[in-house]
C-alpha cells in the first residue's frame, strides 16, 4: 500500500526535523536516589488520574521505560494544566515561560514532575526542541481559538500531541529518521479524535478546533454547533471527520515496526485503544454535545490480547512506500 504524503505532513516533518537541531539536556541534577524515586512515583499517579488510557498502554512497557513515559505525560498534563486552570488574575504567559526555563536553564525550583522529566530528557537524550514545540503548541491556546483551515489545525495538533510522539519515541527506542512522519501522523490522528470527543466542552470553553473550511462544506455555522443538535449534516459532517481520522491511524500504524520490539505492544495498544473513541461517538449518533465518548476500562483490557498478537505480526510487515 503507497502512503501519500500531503503538503501539511512536509510542513511538520521539517518543523520536527528543526527541533532535532536544538542541543539535548546535559543537567545533573543534585538529588538523592529517594527524592527521584518519590518524583517518578509521583509522575505515576497524575498519569493514573488523568488518562486511563495512557496508564494502562505505559503499564506495557519495561519499568524503567515505563516511568519514563509516565514522567512524560506529567510534564505535558502539568504544562497543559498551566494554560487550562490558572487563575485569571495570572499572567499564564509568563507563568509558561518560567515553567519553560526549568528545563532549558540550569534552576533551583524543581518541583517532582521537573525531577522526573529532566531526568528522563537526560537518561533517554531527548531532544529539546520537542520540548519547546510543546510548550509554544499549548501555549498557542492562550491566542487562538479558531482554525480556518486543516492544514492549520494540523500544526496545532502537531504542537500539543506529535511532539509527545516523537519524544516518547526516544524512550522507547527506533530505527532511524523514518520513524518521524510515522510519529507525526499518529500524534495527529490522537488529537484528532480528542478534538471530536470534546466539541461541546471545547465550545463552552469558547473554543471550537473544527476547521472552519469543513464546517462550510457541510453546510454548517457556528451557530449550529451552539445549538448542539444533531442533523443529517452533521452526521455527514462527523462521519468525514472520523473517516479521516481512522485513516490517519491506519496510516501510522506500520512505524510501529520501526520501534523497538519491547514497545510496539504498548504503541499499538494506545492507538487502538483511544481510536475506540471514535466508534463510540458513532455509537452515541454523533451527540458530542451532550455526552463524552466513553470506553470502558473492562473493554480495554478484553482487547489486549487481539492488540498484543497484531503487534507481534508488524514484525513481519514491510513498510508502505510513501509517495512524495
Amino acid at each position: 500500500m503507497a502512503v501519500h504524503i500531503a503538503t501539511w505532513e512536509h510542513t511538520l516533518l521539517n518543523k520536527a526535523n528543526e527541533g532535532l537541531r536544538h542541543p539535548k539536556s546535559e543537567r545533573n541534577l543534585q538529588i538523592t536516589d529517594l527524592m527521584l524515586a518519590e518524583a517518578y512515583d509521583f509522575c505515576k499517579n497524575i498519569t493514573k488520574i488523568n488518562s486511563h488510557t495512557f496508564y494502562l498502554a505505559s503499564s506495557l512497557l519495561p519499568k524503567p521505560k515505563q516511568q519514563a513515559v509516565q514522567a512524560l505525560y506529567a510534564f505535558c498534563r502539568t504544562t497543559d494544566d498551566l494554560v487550562d486552570k490558572a487563575s485569571p488574575e495570572h499572567d499564564i504567559a509568563h507563568l509558561l515561560q518560567l515553567w519553560r526555563t526549568r528545563f532549558t536553564q540550569n534552576t533551583n525550583e524543581l518541583d517532582q514532575v521537573s525531577i522526573a522529566w529532566i531526568n528522563t530528557q537526560v537518561n533517554y537524550g531527548i531532544p529539546q526542541g520537542y520540548v519547546h514545540h510543546l510548550i509554544d503548541g499549548i501555549g498557542r491556546d492562550l491566542t487562538q481559538n479558531r482554525y480556518t483551515t486543516f492544514a492549520e489545525l494540523t500544526e496545532y495538533c502537531y504542537g500539543v500531541a506529535s511532539t509527545v510522539g516523537l519524544m516518547a519515541m526516544y524512550i522507547i527506542g527506533f530505527q532511524g529518521q523514518e520513524a518521524l512522519p510515522y510519529a507525526i501522523k499518529l500524534g495527529v490522528a490522537l488529537q484528532l479524535t480528542n478534538i471530536l470527543r470534546d466539541i461541546g466542552e471545547d465550545w463552552q470553553s469558547g473554543r471550537l478546533y473544527l476547521p472552519q473550511e469543513d464546517l462550510e462544506a457541510f453546510h454548517l455555522t457556528e451557530h449550529d454547533i451552539a445549538l448542539g443538535k444533531v442533523t443529517e449534516n452533521w452526521r455527514a459532517f462527523m462521519r468525514f471527520q472520523i473517516n479521516r481520522t481512522h485513516c490517519l491511524y491506519e496510516e501510522s500504524l506500520p512505524g510501529i515496526t520501526l520501534l523497538h520490539k519491547d514497545g510496539r505492544f504498548a504503541i499499538m495498544a494506545a492507538a487502538q485503544l483511544y481510536q475506540n473513541i471514535l466508534h463510540e461517538i458513532e455509537k452515541n449518533d454523533y451527540d458530542v454535545f451532550h455526552q463524552r465518548a466513553h470506553v470502558p476500562t473492562l473493554n480495554k483490557l478484553r482487547q489486549l490480547p487481539q492488540i498484543w498478537r497484531q503487534a507481534h505480526q508488524q514484525n513481519n510487515t514491510k513498510l508502505p512506500k510513501r509517495v512524495q
